[in-house]
């Protein structure tokens, strides 16, 4: 077992009734003016918005509101919102939303302190400072309000890359499972599926770390128990609760304590979503993912026998596999490029565009030809 060291410094307050808590937890940062950072308005519709303004405005904190953050959040729009904060000189950014929101909020809070954003993704410019950033979660999946990563697209170049830093942990995210009863069951199957893939990120290039291989999959069996339930009735509360809960376990960095990540799965579907951005990025994992496990299967075989035997009670991988795109199918996922309605002659250019940034893979190093090979399996 590697030595590693963990540390999350996130407050996370997890509960019914724990919105109205935001304007407190931001004034005992000593900050008075911030950058509210939503989507397209559903929190308008379910109360969220309503509560978090009242419980601004209660603290005295001024914001400026930066509506319109999309499902795969875009350069253009982080770039406006750096551009109103340095104008109304504010001094941290409020994300209410999922992921996508989380993430372009750490993409305008790194970008305030470099001249070009995109530079950090490029890998040209480092990160090394940052606004402070409270984030209000309302989709569970990504598990972006607990850790220090962002992924932004280029719209105009097609990129869709990632960036990292320890200034990028949210101060203080708040997760009240319940706003999530009003979720299109898409979106919370979509959510359900991107934590798993971020659990086996980590699960396949384990073998020593038995606490967290452990913990992984008690996790992922979690997380399709939740499913399954909130499948019969989506207002069911102790499955939302513990649905949000693993999901933020699942990529908070304790599963991954000593253990190299394996991001190829992830890197393919930020080919196909670049190119697609109107596909989920959860969808999209939901195809890659079981042609990643199938390819390199041979690469850490007692560790893909444990995965067939311990999550889905199986005796071989095949048979594994069948019953995780089962489940995934029966929860209303695609499980093929063909359900995302891909043709397979842009195979090809996904595989291009996800090898832009070079190889990929601790497990197994994958190139553009490997990458297309996997695309072609999930065919």
């Amino acid at each position: 077992m590697q030595n590693f060291v963990f540390h999350n410094p996130t407050k996370l307050i997890f509960g019914e009734n724990t919105i109205e808590i935001i304007g407190k937890e931001i004034s005992k940062n000593s900050i008075k003016r911030v950058l509210l950072l939503y989507g397209g308005g559903s929190i308008k519709k379910n109360g969220v918005y309503d509560a978090v303004v009242k419980s601004l405005k209660e603290n005295h904190i001024e914001f400026v509101e930066h509506s319109g953050v999309v499902p795969n959040p875009v350069l253009s729009h982080a770039n406006e919102g750096i551009s109103l904060c340095k104008r109304n000189n504010l001094e941290a950014i409020l994300a209410v939303g999922g992921g996508s929101v989380i993430d372009e909020a750490k993409s305008i809070a790194a970008g305030y302190y470099l001249n070009n954003l995109w530079d950090a993704f490029e890998r040209k410019a480092e990160i090394k400072d940052a606004l402070p950033i409270f984030t209000i979660l309302t989709i569970s999946g990504t598990g972006s309000e607990m850790n220090p990563f962002a992924v932004l697209t280029n719209e105009l170049d097609k990129k869709k890359w990632n960036i990292g830093a320890a200034c990028l942990y949210p101060k203080v995210t708040i997760i009240d499972p319940r706003i999530q009863m009003s979720l299109p069951w898409s979106q919370t199957v979509n959510g359900g599926i991107d934590a798993i893939s971020h659990i086996l990120e980590y699960y396949f290039n384990s073998t020593v770390q038995e606490v967290s291989i452990s913990v992984s999959e008690a996790l992922i069996k979690t997380i399709v128990l939740c499913l399954d339930k909130l499948q019969v009735n989506q207002n069911n509360y102790p499955a939302r609760a513990n649905l949000a809960w693993a999901a933020t376990l699942a990529l908070n960095g304790f599963v991954g304590a000593s253990t190299l990540g394996e991001w190829t799965a992830h890197r393919i579907e930020h080919g196909i979503s670049a190119i697609y951005p109107e596909i989920a990025h959860g969808a999209g994992l939901a195809v890659v993912f079981p042609a990643w496990i199938s390819y390199t299967k041979n690469t850490n075989p007692s560790q893909y026998e444990r995965f067939a035997k311990n999550v889905w009670n199986c005796y071989s991988l095949d048979e594994a596999l069948v019953a995780m795109k089962s489940k995934y199918s029966s929860w209303g996922a695609p499980v093929s490029l063909r359900d995302l309605n891909i043709p397979k002659e842009k195979i090809g250019e996904i595989a291009h565009n996800a090898s832009r940034l070079g190889v990929v893979g601790n497990l197994l190093p994958l190139t553009e030809k490997e990458m297309a090979e996997i695309l072609d399996l999930a065919y």
